[in-house]
């Protein structure tokens, strides 16, 4: 069994990878099996009705033979090392769920001696939990870059995730930063498991796929590199469609590791913030990055992008909120996905009007300034006045956790994103 000072190194080791949430598993469990890959989501996370999911975050080692200069478990760096054995991890996460600590495990490794060393060794670990413990709950395997395309194609069998962290979006700040890693040696993987999935998914239905059922992530460090928000954000665009990835998590760099490549300050959370409401707005408003912020721009602090995004485009406001198409309304600031199905319902047995759309809880003191009711216009016109009551209300916005006891309404909300 695993000794308390090498579980407290490997899990602290662990920590700075954030692209670990999962929006959950259809992974059949097997009979005689113990563990459940929940359909809501095993992570990290609140899931739609208000349950805190957790999985152990560990290391299989984090002795590293590479000189990422932004990591604290570089090869060169002064820290305590450790490694664990595949069956120890393995008698580690059953005795972590018998006791209810866990429903499932994130794996990650540093590199140990070689890329195809440390693949091995890590599917020689799922493999083992699955096939030996006869764990049936949710396993996110991280891939190591430059292993042998079959390792990596095996090890995806056993896992419901898998991610390859692209870490930077240019090929120049990952050889200067990371210069063991290279683009290739991440993106083709990712290219590798897709097309796996999606052939998987043809021969044997999209319902029956076992093949990487909670799909591929990846994360980016924001701030250790000079790329704009508009460039990660077409990376982000490319992989989503080429690689169908479920989320892209973005890391705000916090300078654990002094050197004169990297930046003494943090980035910040705010502009982390604001780069994942972009890339909800591209998930499911149908917003493409070009339209968000343009190659070397940044996406603006003052209000989120979707304000932005209608701040530039005035000329196509205001909108009848009785005749808009969807794709229109969504694009309104203040009317979210749930709202315009909402509004396409109600407008289909009467004209709606200012104090229908209050009854519908759309955010108005936000979008009256961009629609119409029945012709009315209850805003402002006055551009700079609108800009600034909208910088305000994002200075005084503030976010509350789900209830535990969900109604179906916020357990939509949850699901599809309100902006």
């Amino acid at each position: 069994m695993i000794d308390a000072d090498k579980l407290k190194i490997l899990t602290e080791s662990a920590k700075y990878d954030v692209s670990c949430s999962s929006s959950g598993s259809s992974r059949q469990n097997r009979k005689g099996g113990i563990g459940n890959a929940s359909i809501g989501g095993i992570c990290h996370s609140f899931t739609p009705d208000g349950r805190c999911i957790s999985l152990l975050k560990i290391l299989q080692s984090n002795r590293c033979a590479y000189h990422c200069l932004y990591c604290p478990n570089r090869a060169d760096a002064d820290v305590p090392r450790a490694a664990a054995t595949p069956a120890e991890i393995c008698e580690l996460v059953l005795a972590f769920y018998r006791r209810n600590y866990i429903e499932g495990l994130f794996l990650s490794s540093a590199i140990e001696r070689s890329p195809d060393h440390t693949m091995e060794t890590m599917l020689e670990t799922v493999k083992k939990l699955r096939t030996e413990y006869r764990f049936n709950g949710y396993i996110h395997l991280k891939g190591i870059p430059h292993a042998d395309p079959l390792l990596i194609a095996q090890a995806a069998q056993y896992v419901d995730r898998m991610s390859f962290n692209v870490e930077f979006p240019t090929e120049k700040s990952l050889k200067l930063l990371a210069p063991q890693k290279d683009k290739e040696s991440i993106l083709l993987p990712m290219r590798h498991l897709a097309q796996k999935r999606r052939a998987f998914a043809e021969e044997h239905g999209k319902h029956t796929a076992r093949f990487l059922p909670a799909g591929q992530t990846t994360q980016m460090i924001v701030g250790a590199s000079p790329e704009s928000d508009g460039l990660i954000l077409r990376l982000s665009e490319a992989m989503y469609h080429r690689f169908s990835l479920k989320r892209v998590y973005y890391s705000s760099y916090v300078p654990i590791v002094r050197h004169s490549l990297l930046p003494e300050k943090c980035t910040g959370l705010l502009r982390e913030h604001r780069l994942y409401q972009a890339d909800w707005l591209m998930r499911f408003y149908g917003f493409t990055a070009e339209e968000l912020a343009s190659p070397g721009e940044n996406l603006p602090e003052e209000y989120d992008p979707k304000c932005a995004w209608a701040l530039k485009n005035m000329q196509l406001f205001p909108v009848e909120i009785n005749t808009a198409p969807l794709e229109m309304l969504l694009r309104v600031p203040g009317i979210g996905t749930l709202s315009a199905q909402k509004i396409l319902r109600a407008r289909r047995y009467c004209l709606l009007g200012f104090e229908d759309l209050a009854k519908m809880r759309i955010v108005l003191k936000r979008a009256k300034h961009f629609i119409t009711c029945n012709g009315k216009f209850y805003g402002t016109e006055n551009l700079s006045a609108v800009k600034t009551m909208l910088s305000l209300e994002a200075r005084e916005e503030r976010y509350e956790q789900l209830s535990l006891f969900s109604t179906q309404e916020n357990y939509q909300s949850a699901l599809t994103g309100q902006l």
